[in-house]
């Protein structure tokens, strides 16, 4: 913690004789995308951000990976990081309060730090937050899921890490979407966003259980893609299911009948928006406080980055379908959200 602790105060003093300096470049705006472990989910902030730094001619803007879900091993990545002068930093927490002393840390070196695709608890020094709102999405998912099955009223959710910040959120919005359609959700397995586990424990619960549910859904990338390869091998399409994000698997799935649909998300939207936000912050433009900022349990600073709803007739086209959201929210991102001398 004391060598953790001199990194970041050395960091700082070089901000502060910096600060004598004219105003940055956008070259000189070094930002680095790191998410909380290994997840493809966050593969698109890798594209999101060479394309932020040919686009807005940023000195760099990279995707890092801890070697493992491990906070620890987050938080050394990021002191790395800051030794190798990266400056602007967009992070996934891996813990939403576990991780808020790290982002207060590379805010006092003067790096402009946002939360991505996850929230860090209010309060902290992080800008602002930028990601799904994902309880609506759970919750809009949940209401298709509803729809395919015409009355049906059992449903079984597969989510994800209970450290991630919004598997809560996820948990809770599904339960008020399916109390409000008079149904039950008779199952919920989570800490399953990842091969083994989801593998293990979604083909066991349908061997012993599927004649007890009507639908399901599912609210993280891996079990969406262990569910939707389960009711295929199964090949009885009447438990209906909605999933999550735009894997191969589930897409096909989709096509092929087995899954009624997706909620994607923008995770490119998310990498790309905040390198471009980043970048303005380092050059003199500050937040506003009287932006129209939603609110979620972790904090009151949260951007969406959009969702939508793909079923088998706009499956082929959901890559223009988000790139669409991220070029509305970047249309007014700056207006919206920024004052800029």
């Amino acid at each position: 913690m004391f060598v953790r602790r001199q990194l970041f105060a050395c960091a700082a003093a070089a901000v502060l004789f910096a600060g004598t300096l004219p105003a940055l470049a956008a070259d000189d705006t070094k930002v680095a995308l790191v998410p909380g472990g290994p997840h493809p989910y966050f593969a698109a902030w890798d594209q999101a951000g060479k394309d932020a730094a040919k686009d807005f001619g940023l000195g760099a803007a990279d995707y890092k990976v801890p070697q493992k879900w491990e906070l620890s091993q987050q938080n050394e990545l990021l002191e790395s990081l800051v030794t190798q002068g990266y400056n602007a930093f967009l992070v996934f927490p891996g813990d939403p309060v576990g991780s808020v002393a790290t982002a207060n840390e590379l805010a006092d070196t003067g790096a402009p730090v946002m939360a991505l695709a996850g929230c860090l608890k209010d309060p902290s020094k992080a800008a602002f937050c930028l990601g799904t709102d994902t309880g609506n999405s759970a919750y809009l998912g949940t209401k298709e899921l509803f729809k395919a099955m015409g009355g049906k009223k059992r449903i079984a959710h597969f989510t994800g890490f209970l450290v991630d910040p919004n598997t809560q959120l996820r948990i809770d919005a599904v339960k008020k979407a399916a109390e409000e359609e008079g149904g039950q959700v008779v199952q919920v397995i989570a800490d399953i966003d990842a091969p083994e586990p989801a593998e293990e424990k979604i083909n066991a619960y349908l061997a012993a259980h599927a004649g007890e549910i009507d639908g399901i859904v599912t609210t993280a990338w891996v079990p969406a893609v262990v569910a939707s390869n389960a009711l295929r091998k199964i090949g009885d399409k009447r438990i209906k299911m909605v999933g999550i994000d735009h894997d191969e698997v589930v897409l096909k799935a989709i096509k092929d009948g087995f899954v009624s649909g997706t909620m994607l998300q923008n995770p490119y939207g998310q990498g790309y928006i905040g390198s471009f936000a980043a970048d303005k912050l380092r050059n003199g433009c500050t937040v506003k406080a009287d932006a129209p900022w939603k609110s979620n349990a972790l904090t009151s600073h949260f951007i969406d980055s959009g969702t939508v709803f793909v079923d088998a007739s706009g499956v082929d086209n959901y890559i223009s379908a988000m790139q669409g959201i991220t070029k509305t929210l970047l249309a007014s991102f700056e207006k919206t959200y920024l004052t800029c001398k």
